[in-house]
């Protein structure tokens, strides 16, 4: 393949002998790195290199100004601001950099473009008065605001130039500027240097005006990379070079370099759609696979943010890769070390804890958990944060902490400990940032290393500035200017330039021609952009005054896609088939360009190959020592709800009382239902204590509902730990228990006001019971405890409260058969159990027996009862002797299953919920 650079060398070296004299200028510092090297082939005697610069470093040069970097340029904007804005107008630091940095995106266009700044200003200012503003004869606070605003952008335009002139800095938009009043001096001192201009396209007004001086004083060359298809006026690729071509007075004399014949005639191109970016790169990872040399094979992600995907999925064939984009800071992992900590602090500031020194507990367990910390201090860290969920307490003091760990891991923990400590003095706090970092160094290898040296890089520079300009003085500002860097900077990448695989964005492939060439994204919205309005100016005034707007945004990418095509043999195109979730992303509109003018393109859609396996269920055999676990379980004594875990998953069955594991200890900041459900149950109670044994009066009743408030606050300070009820969403949950055992009690009431005779006979009653099975060799105790006993019109009631939702159908049970095989009998399952058991206490079965629940969202039901009837809304709620001797033969079933040997553990995939 004959390069584009490959020729422009040729060229130059034909035309010019004194090679030393040669400046190259080029749109980038990568393509400079390619110049060189075709430039080491061709140089035909041992000589000294041509000068090989970008244009943005020339342009520097010409101006004799530094480029400011963007962090400074916004802390050195906001000292003019403050200089020339009235007192009471100004904003904070935070506040003022949420627009400034738009205002600078347009003073970097203007200067550009170099529009008159004064004319400028007032055409804006104008535009906005004849908007909306004034239609009314009295404009508003808002309108008098804003178009105040305008006029005040252009007085700190003024006075930021000023400024960066005077300390010799300045954006790139003013550093072009002042190269075009510098250049007439350049010029005479570089008479006998030779600029050769190599592959630009869109030039800013400022490049025009440089390239035409030089080209007309003799002194430059520009060669152009482009074909007769790009030139042609139907092609938005072409606008600008055919623009120059025509209007340029060095071209009315001169020919264009140059215009290349070849096209796309005859090359291998494949369009690939690929649902996702997913299937899209690991695609292009295949096709990578397949490829058996890198030299000359470019991958363009025209979206730079699966650059981290794209990493991870590159195949083992490529031994050796080029990244010419950074790696964004944001992604990280210890970008979210410094997050925790500052979330940390401000919401510390949130919740006005600060005089308290308590921190919200879910900041404090992000920051015990880091992985980073860890590297330091895990023992002792896992340690404060078990205790911490065993304490259940939402805001936490570092004297708690210190509390649940010995006096020699508090020494241990000082650095930690001290970050929990934030100075009100921002630099402080930057200085406590670079010491974690320091001692974080000493237990992190390789590219972690690498991460902690670019953070410490950060923050010293935070500091620097902070120290000259004092504009950081609060955590809140700090943090913006954290995440604001992170979200701009990124982590190079060092490679060999020139050997493997090219990894690239689309701007990077600017004058580089590839035999192979993969780009992914290809999709409007992406490549090309489309419309962004990251700018105060209107699209009329941008074209008035011809700045760049979408329109010449889209040309450029249209240009750079077409010219990396013009030489390549093999071309994938990978486009991604789904829209997003507001229809826009299809497929690029270059894409069917190139399709309309080749219609013998290999078109392709794929997706992910969808491998079918087999669920293999999870299966824990009975292994001799399962079995005397189990022995050991069934011998101390086994409870309804251990049996209804069984039937709604045996591995959870087996974890809990074979293995022991217990659900790990959580915070509990919002009432779990099951602390609500052991609230309710001990109120309910304490209330009926002192009439067990007696019959129940009205005034029993009334006095209850007097105590209900009280006692709702003892239990749920003591199921509750620490935890707050006055407000959100525990104080709706007080209100609703609140609300549940009054409608409860109303019932109750309703019944004596019926002249019914209400006996309580037991509370939370402890029953247990030993049952001998055939062929299992040790006695089986079944134990529980039965929420309430009492005697209704002489029918005895077994009763389970129930504060979840339970229903009429659920204790409806005509054949015990079906009862271990679903889990929707557990309730009735557990009730009947309770009924033999307490016949088993008292050696008889009392008649009539009824046993059944009162659930809490359904007490409108009322007392739901165990219901035998096989017939439609038939009613057979009496628990006979014979009913429970055939329940009981269910329940031996179930224990024999749980203890066969052949029959092992299987875990339950359709887990009722």
């Amino acid at each position: 393949m004959n390069s584009f650079i490959s020729r422009v060398v040729k060229d130059i070296f034909k035309k010019q002998k004194k090679y030393k004299n040669l400046i190259f200028v080029l749109p980038s510092q990568r393509s400079c790195v390619f110049l060189k090297e075709e430039i080491l082939k061709q140089l035909p005697t041992a000589s000294f290199l041509p000068k090989i610069i970008s244009i943005e470093n020339y342009i520097q040069e010409i101006s004799d100004i530094n480029l400011i970097n963007n962090t400074q340029l916004l802390f050195e904007f906001y000292s003019v601001y403050k200089q020339n804005i009235p007192k009471e107008n100004i904003e904070s630091f935070d506040a003022f950099s949420q627009w400034a940095t738009i205002a600078l995106h347009d003073f970097n266009e203007i200067d550009s473009y170099l529009v008159n700044s004064e004319y400028f200003f007032t055409s804006l200012r104008d535009v906005k008065r004849l908007e909306e503003w004034f239609q009314d004869k009295k404009p508003s606070q808002l309108a008098i605001n804003y178009l105040q605003f305008f006029e005040y952008l252009h007085i700190l335009y003024n006075e930021l130039n000023k400024s960066l002139k005077s300390n010799k800095f300045g954006y790139q938009g003013f550093i072009y500027k002042e190269a075009t009043k510098n250049l007439e001096f350049y010029i005479k001192n570089n008479i006998d240097n030779h600029i050769v201009f190599v592959g630009f396209n869109a030039l800013n007004k400022a490049e025009e005006y440089i390239f035409q001086e030089l080209l007309n004083n003799n002194i430059a060359s520009a060669y152009w990379d482009v074909n007769e298809t790009i030139l042609s006026s139907s092609n938005e690729a072409g606008v600008f070079l055919r623009k120059y071509k025509s209007e340029w007075v060095y071209y009315k004399k001169n020919p264009l370099l140059w215009v290349d014949n070849e096209n796309l005639l005859n090359k291998n191109i494949n369009l690939i759609g690929a649902p996702k970016n997913n299937t899209q790169i690991k695609y292009t990872g295949e096709i990578i696979s397949k490829l058996k040399n890198f030299n000359k094979t470019a991958l363009v992600l025209a979206d730079e943010n699966l650059l981290n995907l794209t990493l991870n999925s590159l195949p083992n064939n490529v031994k050796n890769i080029n990244i010419t984009m950074g790696y964004a800071l944001k992604d990280i992992p210890i970008a979210n070390l410094f997050d925790k900590l500052f979330k940390l602090h401000l919401n510390q500031q949130k919740f006005n804890k600060v005089n308290n020194h308590e921190f919200y507990y879910k900041d404090v367990l992000n920051v015990l958990n880091d992985p980073f910390l860890n590297k330091l201090y895990a023992e002792i860290l896992q340690k404060i944060s078990n205790k911490i969920k065993s304490e259940n307490s939402i805001f936490l003091s570092v004297k708690t902490f210190k509390k649940s760990i010995s006096s020699e891991e508090v020494k241990e923990l000082s650095l930690l400990f001290s970050l929990f400590e934030f100075s009100t003095d921002m630099n402080v706090i930057i200085k406590q940032c670079t010491t974690l970092i320091s001692k974080l160094k000493e237990f992190t290898v390789g590219i972690e290393k690498e991460y902690l040296f670019r953070f410490y890089t950060i923050f010293q520079q935070l500091e620097t500035l902070n120290l000259k300009y004092k504009h950081i003085t609060n955590l809140k500002t700090l943090t913006l200017f954290y995440k604001q860097i992170l979200q701009n900077e990124k982590l190079s990448f060092q490679g060999e330039p020139l050997k493997g695989l090219q990894l690239m964005g689309m701007l990077e492939t600017r004058v580089l021609d590839f035999e192979t060439v993969i780009i992914t994204s290809v999709n409007e919205g992406i490549l090309p952009a489309g419309k962004n309005d990251f700018s105060f100016i209107p699209f009329d005034v941008k074209k008035h005054f011809e700045l760049p707007t979408h329109q010449e945004k889209d040309a450029i990418f249209s240009y750079h896609f077409q010219r990396l095509l013009q030489r390549s043999k093999n071309i994938f195109l990978i486009y991604n088939t789904e829209s997003d979730s507001y229809g826009s992303g299809e497929k690029s509109r270059f894409l069917t360009q190139i399709e309309i003018n080749n219609p013998n393109i290999t078109k392709t859609i794929i997706s992910p190959k969808v491998q079918h396996s087999e669920v293999s269920l999870l299966q824990i055999e009975k292994t001799p020592i399962v079995l005397e676990k189990l022995k050991e379980v069934f011998i101390k004594g086994i409870s309804p709800s251990a049996l209804t875990t069984y039937i709604y998953n045996p591995i959870s069955f087996y974890e809990q009382k074979v293995l022991g594991i217990k659900d790990d200890n959580e915070v509990e900041e919002t009432i779990a239902a099951n602390t609500m459900g052991s609230v309710i149950h001990d109120v309910l109670e304490d209330l009926y204590k002192p009439y067990v044994g007696k019959f129940l009066k009205k005034e029993s009743i009334v006095e209850m509902q007097k105590k209900c408030n009280t006692l709702l606050i003892k239990y749920f300070e003591k199921h509750y730990l620490k935890g707050n009820i006055e407000t959100g969403k525990n104080k709706l949950i007080f209100e609703v228990s609140k609300n549940h055992i009054n409608r409860f009690l109303m019932q109750e009431l309703k019944l004596l006001t019926q002249n019914k005779q209400l006996k309580i006979i037991a509370l939370e009653e402890k029953l247990a019971a030993e049952i001998k099975i055939e062929d299992v060799k040790f006695p089986i105790r079944i134990h529980g405890i039965v929420d309430r006993i009492d005697e209704l019109d002489g029918v005895t009631r077994i009763i389970d409260y129930k504060t979840g939702k339970v229903e009429a159908k659920q204790l409806k049970m005509v054949d015990f058969t079906v009862m271990k095989d679903d889990y929707k009998y557990t309730k009735a399952m557990q009730v009947m159990l309770y009924s033999y058991l307490y016949s088993s206490k008292i050696k008889k079965v009392i008649l009539p027996l009824e046993s059944g629940v009162i659930s809490f969202k359904n007490l409108n039901s009322g007392f739901l009862k165990m219901n035998f009837s096989d017939k439609y809304r038939g009613v057979d709620n009496e628990v006979s002797k014979e009913r429970i001797q055939d329940f009981m033969l269910e329940i031996k079933n179930l224990i024999r299953e749980i203890l066969d040997v052949k029959k092992p553990f299987i875990e339950n995939i359709n887990l009722p919920f």
